[in-house]
């Protein structure tokens, strides 16, 4: 069975912690966690840009020159989209979609590669109450010093229902916080250090084994 040491919140280790063997002993599976990544990047995305059309650039649609006469080709409005400051054509509107689909069973499959690979790699750390500190930025500062891990990307997964911990927490640089039930293989991998509470593994056992 996988295990790995508990700590204090002063960092001093007073025992080992029992990880379930589904979330922390799977298959490492690179692949699936690439695709994972990748569908959860291009959910964040926005159809931010968009371009105007010949239709859409405002200004006087007085032909620009003569028709005939001038020995230069034919044209109409100077918006036409060979012209400099005219519309552009087949530009992107705004309206592209990037959503992607991944399964269920495909997505935990990756989370649990994720977290089994930074058990591996000793990137994860169990921490004993946790949840009893005062929901304030200096007290969740001073844990994250006793732990030796205030230069790193530091990852705190909490409880469902530790919002005072999000709350203390939040500003602190090089700290992100997420609920058990919104972990995900991006957040996991974007991370050197992944931070459980001792009743988030507990959490994680029920939600998941």
């Amino acid at each position: 069975m996988p295990n790995v040491d508990l700590l204090t919140i002063e960092g001093k280790k007073v025992g080992k912690v029992i990880l379930p063997a589904k979330i922390f002993a799977a298959k490492v599976n690179k692949l699936l966690m690439a695709q994972a990544v990748r569908v959860y990047l291009s959910n964040q995305r926005k159809a931010d840009a968009k371009t105007k059309s010949r239709g859409e650039v405002s200004g006087s649609r007085r032909k620009i020159w003569r028709q005939k006469g001038t020995g230069r080709a034919r044209h109409g409005d100077r918006y036409a989209p060979i012209f400099v400051g005219g519309g552009v054509s087949h530009g992107p509107r705004g309206n592209q979609n990037f959503k992607l689909k991944m399964t269920k069973r495909m997505k935990r499959a990756a989370l649990f590669s994720a977290l089994t690979s930074k058990l591996k790699d000793k990137e994860i750390l169990v921490v004993k109450n946790f949840g009893k500190i005062k929901p304030k930025t200096k007290e969740i500062a001073k844990v994250i010093k006793n732990l030796r891990l205030e230069d790193l990307k530091v990852l705190l997964v909490i409880s469902d229902k530790g919002d005072n911990i999000i709350r203390g927490g939040r500003n602190i640089e090089n700290l992100s916080l997420i609920p058990v039930g919104s972990l995900n293989t991006f957040v996991v991998l974007n991370n050197v250090k992944i931070v459980l509470m001792e009743e988030t593994v507990e959490e994680m056992k029920k939600r998941w084994s």
